[in-house]
């Protein structure tokens, strides 16, 4: 049986809900989150409101927006993962960057200035993948249902 474009879209707003659930609930249980990690729940906030909207307007508009919103989660998430990794640079606001031309004073005042959560430490991994993995797993595969929703208009 073929799911409607309501149905597909219910389940991929749906999925950015449960993914902010998640998100609240590590927070809960004392995974407090990064500066990276709030912007990675913005978009999926904005998906679940594009759901809703979609519901009582459908359009391709509404459903290829929603897929580009949790496709920018997604991209945040690659990046944040890669922070992780050390394979490049995360912003100097949550990092500690690389500290070895720092004089003493410079290093006192950056550990002084540091956040308590870094976004280039990871907190909690399952299978070798950190959260900021999964929520770019989770979110591309639910952008691809977005997009098969707004396919459903032709």
């Amino acid at each position: 049986m073929s799911m409607t474009r309501a149905q597909i879209v219910t389940t991929a707003a749906g999925g950015s809900a449960l993914l902010l659930v998640g998100a609240f609930m590590f927070q809960i249980i004392g995974y407090p989150p990064c500066e990276m990690c709030l912007w990675q729940r913005w978009p999926h906030a904005f998906a679940f409101v594009i759901g809703i909207a979609f519901l009582v307007i459908p359009s391709r508009i509404l459903a290829l927006l929603g897929g580009i919103t949790v496709a920018t989660s997604g991209a945040i998430g690659v990046y944040h993962a890669g922070v992780e990794q050390k394979w490049w640079e995360g912003p100097t606001s949550c990092t500690s960057g690389d500290i070895s031309n720092l004089t003493p004073e410079q290093l006192l005042e950056q550990i002084m200035s540091a956040p308590l959560v870094r976004c280039d430490d990871i907190a909690w991994a399952l299978a070798g993948i950190s959260m900021a993995g999964w929520n770019a797993i989770i979110s591309f595969f639910l952008a691809g249902l977005w997009v098969v929703a707004a396919r459903r208009f032709a």
